[in-house]
């Protein structure tokens, strides 16, 4: 089920044991996008925890994750938060640079997640 009729996808989806978790920007619910760094990295990362408890998932399950960046000096800010939020033996992890992201986003993360 989508969560905005102009980009029909899914926020996350079960398969095979696994939930795959549609990339999120650093949108608040209001519809604002938080620019300016871990601000951003943070507020992405926040909008998929509410995309992972659509299926029940938490942080604790995920094992995959990816930060599509427009900045790749943004990659200090997710190793940052990566580090802090989860311990060894920590998800997978890829950080990738892209041309742009919607909205003029800075940041999307999507992830693979252990199903609950």
């Amino acid at each position: 089920m989508s969560t905005d009729p102009q980009h029909p996808y899914s926020p996350a989806v079960i398969a095979a044991g696994l939930v795959f978790v549609s990339g999120s920007l650093p949108v608040r619910p209001d519809g604002t996008v938080v620019c300016g760094g871990r601000a951003a990295v943070d507020a992405a990362l926040e909008s998929m925890k509410q995309r992972m408890a659509t299926v029940g998932a938490r942080l604790e399950d995920v094992v995959k994750l990816t930060y599509f960046v427009t900045d790749l000096s943004l990659r200090d800010a997710a190793n940052e938060q990566y580090l802090e939020l989860w311990p060894e033996p920590r998800p997978a992890r890829t950080v990738v640079g892209v041309a742009a992201l919607p909205r003029g986003c800075e940041v999307e993360i999507d992830a693979v997640v252990k199903a609950p």
